[in-house]
């Protein structure tokens, strides 16, 4: 069967539609070379084109046109996904590289990510795909069958949608996620969590665990550093944590733009206010890149301080990473005080939890432990 008729097959049964298609970016000039496209699953018809649903952004996008994130297209009144099996980004990951500390340590993932991001934050790591269209970035050819074949043959537990921002990928991840459900993979969304709800509860029915970056506590630096807003993110953490989906939180603390302390309080404060105080937060330690390289990396001091203030909210797993070395990255028994996972980068060195409970103490132990 071609990729073609693997489209259809798959598809048409759905209510979605193949083509295999132009595309050219007005924007740029540059022509995407012929591929198979498939009908986006969240949209609708307006006087002034076509209205993205997938997130809120809600981009009306004329004839021709793509929206913010670069990889959903108007063509003949409908809307299209450019970004369908054809991933930028193939590697294999620990697992801790995402980062996941509860959800089954020590195991890799397959991790793939197709190009585009409908933010565009300053401080972005991985500018080079988020802030590219699918028409601008090397790709391999990689539809979800092949990628749970290849997950499966290189002994990973896991499928993560990462790099980029999975919700610009949407139709390829959920396709995915479901195929590899089918072979006992688990599915990692690595995600800003700016969707709507519609179609993030339909995906959190088919992935286990996510990494959301809770990028800051305030409008106003959502709107400035990021393109964006705060609230659809807290919904969407509410929205996972109610729909069974694994959780754990970044918060990549940025010098004069998120270190204020005041500001990670509250945060804290929110975060154990909707009962997520067992799920892991991540600080994480900037260093300068993309249009913030006149920033220093954050002071470590800062960092140890935000986990300070964090476990003095209430929250019980707070970790503090992109520093070598750092103890704060070690999971702790909260009964005990016990090390239970020692963790040196994203090597595991050793792990005292058995049957999701603490060895030395027998206490319960929130995460994903094994298959």
């Amino acid at each position: 069967m071609n990729k073609r008729e693997f489209l259809k097959s798959c598809f048409l049964g759905m209510g979605g539609a193949c083509l295999t298609q132009q595309v050219f970016a007005r924007n740029n000039g540059l022509q995407i070379m012929e591929r198979s496209s498939i009908e986006a699953r969240f949209y609708s018809v307006t006087p002034k084109g076509v209205r993205c649903l997938i997130c809120p952004n809600e981009c009306n996008i004329k004839e021709g046109d793509s929206g913010d994130c670069r990889s959903r297209v108007n063509k003949n009144g409908k809307l299209y996904s450019i970004a369908y099996g054809n991933p930028c980004a193939v590697h294999i990951d620990p697992i801790e590289k995402k980062p996941l500390y509860h959800f089954l340590p020590g195991t890799t993932a397959f991790s793939v990510a197709v190009a585009g991001c409908s933010l565009a934050c300053l401080n972005c790591q991985n500018w080079e795909i988020s802030q590219k269209s699918p028409a601008e970035t090397r790709n391999y050819d990689l539809l979800p069958h092949e990628a749970v074949a290849s997950t499966l043959k290189n002994r990973c537990r896991t499928i993560a949608y990462t790099y980029s921002e999975p919700t610009t990928f949407y139709e390829y991840a959920y396709d995915t996620s479901v195929l590899a459900r089918e072979k006992n993979i688990k599915n990692i969304f690595k995600t800003s969590g700016y969707i709507n709800e519609e179609p993030l509860r339909k995906i959190c029915r088919v992935i286990d665990a996510a990494n959301v970056d809770l990028k800051s506590f305030s409008n106003e630096i959502y709107l400035k550093l990021n393109a964006g807003a705060l609230q659809p993110v807290l919904n969407c953490l509410k929205i996972m944590k109610e729909e069974g989906v694994w959780l754990e939180i970044t918060n990549l603390i940025v010098p004069s733009w998120t270190d204020n302390l005041e500001m990670i309080r509250k945060m804290c404060g929110w975060l154990t206010g909707n009962g997520m105080e067992n799920n892991p937060l991540h600080f994480s330690r900037f260093y300068p890149t993309h249009k913030l390289t006149q920033l220093p990396p954050t002071p470590v001091n800062i960092l140890v301080k935000a986990a300070g203030i964090a476990r003095s909210e209430g929250l019980k797993f707070v970790y503090v990473g992109n520093v070598p070395g750092n103890e704060e990255a070690n999971t702790v028994c909260p009964s005990c005080k016990k090390v239970l996972i020692e963790r040196k980068g994203y090597s595991i060195l050793q792990n005292n939890i058995s049957g999701g409970n603490c060895i030395f103490c027998k206490a319960k132990i929130p995460g994903v432990w094994e298959l």
